[in-house]
């Protein structure tokens, strides 16, 4: 498939490689947080662990759903398949609705992996990252990438997505994923004036607070009112944001920066 008259993987790549690129600039200039964890040896480590995961996430994916979402999508389409394709819903109203359903799905999803155990003994290891920065966004264990495809395709699928938006959907999830998890100090004018409308990274950062009522708080990665609308809605962390500690209070140090301790998490017993 193509975007704009690129194909998708060249879509998808230029604008994760271009969004990573500037966060990361923007964190060295104006950061929002002065910490170890996020500067020197303990930076770099951190970063290892984190690309890597994505790495390994995204190969896990191209084996497991060589097409994934957009895939689904499509073939979808081409066997009239699907809410929107049955009752031939316009395709700008479809891709709009698409858009909103998939996000709050997402949100949704997010929400259970903190409820359901079996689910937060595989999200945790990214909470126990204990810095918080753009790669943080890229911190998600193989596994939960892979049942959080198989989510959003059973959803394309009842739905009969199009496959255009749900590649502009994935497109802007990661996009906003690495926006609102840089540490990134925004003026404070501007994130009150969209902070209504998306999430920020000051209403994130509050949900990797190790504080466990401000972790249960805050699920969004694009649109901020599902945790309005659901009363999961935190404002700022109890200890302000110069104060909060990151992370998980049971995974504190080194040990959290290092590739296969993040990888075998999962399987460790819950302390």
């Amino acid at each position: 498939m193509s975007l704009f008259g690129f194909s998708e993987p060249v879509v998808r790549l230029s604008v994760f490689i271009t969004v990573l690129t500037a966060m990361a600039l923007l964190e060295l200039f104006h950061p929002k947080l002065e910490r170890d964890e996020m500067r020197g040896a303990l930076k770099t480590k951190r970063w290892f662990t984190n690309i890597s995961m994505v790495v390994l996430s995204s190969l896990c994916l191209r084996i497991i759903f060589p097409a994934a979402a957009v895939g689904a999508a499509i073939w979808l389409e081409t066997k009239n398949l699907g809410l929107f394709n049955l009752t031939s819903t316009p395709v700008w109203i479809a891709g709009i609705l698409s858009f909103v359903i998939l996000d709050f799905i997402v949100w949704f999803e997010h929400l259970v992996s903190h409820k359901w155990s079996i689910l937060w003994r595989i999200h945790r290891m990214h909470h126990a990252d204990n810095g918080f920065d753009v790669t943080t966004a890229l911190r998600f264990h193989p596994l939960e990438i892979v049942l959080s495809m198989i989510w959003k395709i059973m959803i394309i699928a009842v739905l009969g997505a199009p496959a255009v938006a749900v590649l502009v959907f994935e497109i802007v999830l990661n996009g906003m994923a690495m926006f609102n998890h840089s540490n990134v100090k925004l003026p404070t004018w501007l994130d009150q004036l969209i902070r209504p409308i998306l999430v920020t990274p000051d209403m994130h950062r509050v949900h990797h607070s190790s504080d466990r009522n401000e972790t249960d708080s805050n699920y969004g990665f694009n649109f901020s009112f599902w945790d309005r609308i659901f009363m999961t809605y935190s404002h700022e962390p109890k200890l302000g944001h110069d104060g909060i500690e990151i992370g998980l209070k049971e995974y504190r140090g080194p040990k959290s920066s290092n590739l296969i301790w993040a990888l075998l998490l999962p399987f460790r017993k819950n302390k």
